[in-house]
């Protein structure tokens, strides 16, 4: 998401499967700069948000992207990765 010079990641979610999600949600710039945030949805079947802090843009349009990444419940070396989506510039975009 951009507004200005400023940029941020969310993603909308739903969990409708009664258990414990585990979402991170990472908003990776130029130069290696990176904001990453764990959320806490519960869990029911509410439609929910996950959004990371706003931070200023340190490069051109598009060249920042995001990945959310829900994983199951139990140890996170053993958690089960159920989703992984990811920002992507449109065709033909600069930057």
């Amino acid at each position: 998401m951009t507004r200005g010079d400023t940029v941020w990641a969310r993603v909308y979610y739903r969990n409708a499967t009664g258990e414990e999600l585990r979402p991170v949600l990472t908003l990776m710039g130029p130069g290696g700069r990176t904001v990453e945030l764990h959320c806490a949805p519960a869990a029911h079947d509410e439609p929910g948000i996950c959004e990371t802090p706003r931070v200023p843009a340190s490069g051109p349009p598009g060249s920042v992207t995001a990945v959310a990444e829900f994983a199951g419940a139990g140890p996170v070396e053993e958690a089960p990765l159920l989703l992984r989506a990811g920002s992507e510039r449109a065709p033909g975009a600069r930057g």
